[in-house]
């Protein structure tokens, strides 16, 4: 099994050589132009919803609601199409999943993280 990590978009727009570097939140990043960062796939299909994203405002409190809610819509078709995808990525090569968030340990990224490990790296 391969490393899945979370990184901030900001930190290091460059990545380590040989890492599948994926953006996975639903919107661009602020102040980020589209050709100073080094990614190779943008998944969408796995970023929470628009309004459960609302909803979460990043409110510590409310981590662990966003968490159950945001691994129920990490069920629907298209999200698990995009699960499986990484998970064979990650197989071979190490996972970043790269998010805007401040703190990447309360973020959709961290519960993607998770989600990919306990099911079936």
């Amino acid at each position: 099994m391969r490393r899945v990590e979370v990184a901030r978009v900001y930190d290091d727009p460059d990545g380590p050589p040989g890492t599948y570097r994926v953006l996975v939140d639903r919107l661009w990043p602020r102040g980020v132009r589209r050709d100073g960062l080094t990614f190779e796939e943008w998944a969408k299909d796995v970023a929470p919803s628009g309004e459960l994203r609302r909803w979460y405002g990043h409110e510590p409190a409310r981590f662990a609601e966003f968490a159950r809610r945001y691994q129920g819509e990490l069920r629907e078709p298209a999200s698990r199409e995009v699960l499986e995808r990484l998970r064979k990525v990650a197989e071979h090569k190490t996972l970043t999943l790269l998010t805007a968030t401040r703190d990447v340990t309360l973020s959709g990224a961290e519960v993607l993280r998770r989600v990919l490990i306990e099911e079936g790296l």
